[in-house]
């Protein structure tokens, strides 16, 4: 009954569907590299993002300008050009080469996300922490920071979305996750319109599961 259903969902020179379900384990063995890519890269951008952000608030220049220039050129520079350019100009092995690349992009768009919610946050609040005696780095760590965090989650939710998705991208370097994976299927088969639309549907998947976690620790934080 199940070999039915499927065989009806194919359709003809476009979409198999017993090879698309019959691919969907093999695609699977390169989830954990995706996710440990996404996890790894994101935590570290929300570390150096943050750095960042102090950088751009601070009112030395030699903090302020550095850090508004790396920040520019990071978003403005494609992700699979700065995956080459440290892959293949600086030789360096293909999975750090793809965690440095994602976490040094992604921490441009972290510290952004962080500037607005620092902003958010309301100017009162540093003045009377400031007023009970309290040095810049208190303040920060346990006035502004908090709040801020919570300010910046729905932004931060759509950051990782798009680093999940991008971790795709070190198929190009060789590192064997799910699209390298699915490459290798569609190469195999010679129905590369088939594994291709598997792949799609299993990052929406996984995107979908991302979004209904990011929503659940809103309402949280919201209590």
């Amino acid at each position: 009954m199940l070999l039915d259903i499927i065989k009806y969902l194919s359709i003809p020179d476009f979409f198999n569907a017993p090879l698309a379900f019959r691919s969907i384990p093999r695609i699977l063995a390169g989830f954990p590299m995706s996710i440990a890519l996404t996890a790894i890269s994101f935590i570290l951008s929300l570390i150096l993002g943050l750095f960042l952000t102090l950088a751009q608030l601070s009112h030395h220049k030699l903090l302020h300008y550095p850090a508004r220039a790396f920040i520019s050129f990071m978003r403005g520079v494609p992700m699979l050009v700065l995956l080459f350019i440290i892959y293949f100009g600086f030789r360096a092995d293909a999975l750090p080469a793809a965690v440095i690349a994602f976490t040094i992009n992604c921490s441009a768009f972290v510290s952004e996300v962080y500037r607005s919610s620092f902003s958010a946050v309301d100017h009162g609040q540093w003045e009377a922490a400031y007023s009970l005696g309290l040095p810049y780095r208190k303040v920060i760590s346990k006035i502004v920071f908090p709040q801020a965090f919570r300010i910046a989650i729905p932004a931060l939710g759509n950051i990782l979305l798009d680093l999940f998705k991008g971790t795709s991208l070190a198929a190009m370097i060789t590192v064997s996750e799910m699209l390298m994976d699915a490459q290798i299927v569609a190469g195999a088969n010679q129905d590369y319109m088939t594994i291709y639309i598997t792949i799609a549907v299993i990052y929406w998947f996984f995107c979908w599961l991302m979004t209904i976690g990011q929503t659940q620790l809103e309402r949280e934080l919201a209590r």
